[in-house]
């Protein structure tokens, strides 16, 4: 007898300046290369909602604040929004979903980020979610001092710098170790990934990890 298949919904996970989403895109093409339909969300966005409630998120002014509270449950109104929108029928539809962060960012970033009780936010996702766990998550892993680099040499690049980006060296450091440790205590969902390598290299090992649990 077969064991049954992890929905196909793959998450990406990381601090600022990972590679996620340079990791999405290469997976997506490798999946579509094999003539699977696939769809890429990211969070916040994804829709029309998230997509605005994600410009209010990023914006870097002065006279926008958003307090902690606010920011909570933006992040979860866009995430529940993207679920029913987008994700649901398209797992229904028997195509794969990619998505640039999941639930573990609220866990992380507003969790060990922001102070908030994990109890509290894994009852919200459950919400949000609608009860969708993703099959496999890739947490990409870097260091807060390697993360910031990458993000003032996109600066310098000419790419802007938004609101999450500006946060402390230290509050990096709280979210990757809360990345780490939810690959600790979920390693049959989570796979922990050194994102200082190069490109290629990262991406074959998430391509090893994905054929190998859903037998392609």
């Amino acid at each position: 007898m077969s064991l049954p298949r992890p929905i196909r919904l793959i998450t990406f996970e990381g601090s600022e300046g990972a590679g996620k989403s340079t990791q999405v895109r290469r997976l997506e093409a490798r999946l579509r290369a094999l003539g699977h339909r696939v769809l890429t969300v990211r969070e916040p966005g994804g829709t029309l909602l998230g997509e605005r409630l994600r410009a209010l998120l990023k914006e870097r002014t002065p006279e926008l604040s958003i307090c902690p509270e606010a920011e909570l449950l933006l992040f979860l109104a866009a995430r529940a929004q993207v679920v029913r929108e987008a994700i649901e029928p398209a797992l229904r539809n028997q195509s794969w979903v990619l998505s640039d962060r999941f639930s573990d960012s609220t866990l992380a970033y507003q969790g060990s980020g922001r102070g908030f009780p994990a109890p509290l936010l894994r009852s919200l996702n459950e919400i949000a979610c609608a009860g969708l766990t993703p099959g496999m998550t890739f947490v990409l892993d870097i260091s807060s001092a390697e993360g910031r680099a990458r993000i003032a040499r996109r600066a310098a690049a000419g790419a802007s710098t938004d609101r999450m980006e500006t946060e402390p060296p230290e509050f990096f450091e709280r979210v990757r170790a809360a990345y780490r440790k939810l690959a600790e205590s979920e390693p049959g969902r989570i796979v922990l990934i050194d994102a200082s390598g190069s490109e290629e290299e990262i991406a074959t090992r998430i391509w090893e990890n994905v054929s190998r649990v859903f037998g392609l």
